[in-house]
């Protein structure tokens, strides 16, 4: 049987020292000292330690112990208001976690377009395409990559699927050419053409198409066509 993260469910703790503790600024927390915390909110009068350390035991974890079915947790001794108080941080743990909350790049002019196209180090790589995804308000959500070697047609298919899972709204497509001048070449026109065909029906547009190159780049739309 593999052993158990805490071999013993003592010393007991004390809840000032704990509040004392939190109160400083202290971030380097336990995981059985976290969840002893939230246990606090829903047992009065008892020291949680022990039932923290054997929730973790038991379940695996603290995410396990936090994330576990109630009534196996009302099984494990927590009351209704314990039991409550995981629930309510699932909640929040839940709503933080949400795409429009997480801080993102945005790109929303030219000189933020090239500070993230990070011009040496895509000029020493080796040629291949890749794809800005953005939502509503120019905020980065992926950037998925090819090899050189792709078809327009494919790329296009495979570009608007991720575009779909990362509830992307437009992208700009990006054309490496390693370590020669960049230019726009009649092939990269052809694939602004078909993913422009391919985003119509699914509402994602097509900003841009760059290429880069030998330390510069050039723009489909902007400049250098």
């Amino acid at each position: 049987m593999d052993a158990k993260p805490f071999s013993s469910t003592g010393p007991y703790g004390h809840r000032s020292r704990m509040r004392g503790r939190l109160l400083a600024g202290e971030s380097a927390l336990a995981d059985y000292e976290i969840l002893e915390m939230l246990l606090f909110l829903g047992i009065e009068r008892k020291d949680t330690k022990p039932l923290a350390k054997g929730l973790i035991n038991q379940f695996g974890s603290l995410s396990g112990a936090i994330g576990a079915e109630r009534g196996a947790l009302a099984t494990a001794g927590l009351t209704a208001k314990a039991i409550e108080a995981l629930d309510l941080v699932v909640e929040a743990a839940t709503y933080l976690a949400r795409p429009e909350l997480i801080k993102r790049k945005v790109l929303a002019d030219l000189a933020s377009l090239e500070r993230h196209l990070d011009l040496d180090e895509r000029s020493a790589a080796a040629p291949g395409f890749s794809a800005l995804l953005l939502n509503n308000r120019n905020q980065l959500l992926g950037e998925p990559d090819w090899p050189a070697e792709i078809a327009p047609g494919e790329l296009a298919r495979e570009l608007m699927r991720q575009a779909l899972d990362q509830h992307a709204t437009a992208t700009i497509l990006v054309r490496n050419a390693g370590g020669v001048s960049p230019k726009i070449a009649a092939a990269d026109r052809v694939l602004h053409t078909e993913v422009q065909r391919a985003g119509s029906p699914l509402s994602v547009v097509v900003h841009d198409m760059i290429v880069v190159g030998k330390g510069d780049w050039v723009s489909l739309k902007q400049r250098g066509h």
